[in-house]
């Protein structure tokens, strides 16, 4: 039997030993990676994010963009960072889900390469088009394409509208050219311009253009009507059979010491769970879905196969 003396002298030194990761953290400026350019949506919550998270921890959080090859990238900076807590990821379906169904030869694991920190939410997307685009449904979109062969293109700047332009050509037998960006941004410029006739993105990137009317929304992809757009009609609600939303979630390097990931987790549910910051998830369309790193693990899993599938049915080959 261990005696009192030696239960306290071993206690304590799982005490010193194991918080002293999270204690020690940060002992630097944290730099938080993010998988599309300057003005996504990813970015915008990364930065609202980031300026929480320096005043939590008492040191700067720098949102580090590293755009392209459908997220891989930034994912395999990411991976190949120190496991201290100093590089995390800000990221999306894109390089932690639907990478290997749309990139050859990712350079790294979607799962084994990384710590789940927390899921944040959920992303809904909807398609939207030039004003001066001749067609103002869905349905009025694929006539146009039947009736003018080879003369309708759209944006992609994300897996989410990659995996869902292909799989409605696919349901609903038209033709389009896909014209892939680095993020939704520069795709949404050539949309305002007229150079593409539509794309699909997230909500909460093209909500001022449809308030302020350079561009129209055409359908919601999501799985029921948004409440800052409520007369925007979803796919569903127009006969077809097919709804997919995006998601935003937290990730560190593999061997990044649990203490840190917990205090990380610790910091997503306190700052997402304020008032304020709710208020501003509304106000971007993103719906809240916190939970604890296991959660994001079992969830990020059952996308790897959605997504997989999903590409695979639409015909995508990885590229």
């Amino acid at each position: 039997m261990i005696d009192r003396r030696q239960f306290l002298l071993s206690s304590a030194a799982v005490a010193a030993a194991t918080p002293a990761f999270a204690q020690a953290w940060p002992s630097k400026p944290i730099s938080i990676v993010i998988l599309f350019a300057a003005g996504s949506g990813t970015d915008t919550m990364a930065r609202i994010f980031a300026e929480k998270l320096s005043a939590a921890v008492g040191q700067p959080a720098l949102v580090d963009n590293k755009p392209g090859a459908n997220g891989t990238i930034a994912g395999n900076f990411v991976a190949k960072a120190p496991p201290d807590g100093h590089t995390l990821m800000f990221t999306s379906n894109t390089s932690h889900a639907a990478a290997a169904a749309l990139v050859k030869n990712v350079p790294y694991d979607q799962v084994k390469d990384f710590e789940t920190i927390g899921l944040i939410g959920l992303v809904p997307f909807c398609i939207v088009a030039n004003p001066n685009a001749p067609f103002n449904t869905i349905q009025e979109l694929v006539a146009y394409a039947k009736a003018n062969p080879g003369k309708l293109s759209f944006g992609t700047g994300n897996s989410t509208g990659v995996v869902a332009g292909e799989t409605l050509k696919r349901m609903l037998g038209f033709d389009a050219l896909q014209v892939p960006y680095k993020s939704v941004p520069p795709a949404l410029n050539d949309v305002l311009s007229g150079t593409l006739q539509y794309m699909i993105a997230d909500m909460g990137t093209v909500l001022p253009h449809i308030r302020a009317g350079r561009v129209k929304a055409i359908a919601s992809i999501s799985s029921e009507r948004s409440p800052i757009l409520p007369d925007l009609k979803t796919l569903r609600e127009q006969g077809i059979a097919f709804d997919l939303d995006g998601w935003y979630a937290m990730f560190a390097p593999a061997k990044t010491p649990r203490p840190i990931i917990d205090k990380m987790n610790a910091i997503i549910r306190a700052e997402y769970s304020k008032p304020e910051m709710q208020q501003r998830m509304r106000d971007f369309n993103v719906i809240l879905k916190l939970g604890s790193p296991e959660e994001l693990l079992a969830f990020q899993k059952s996308e790897i196969e959605k997504w997989t599938r999903l590409a695979r049915e639409a015909g995508i080959q990885p590229e």
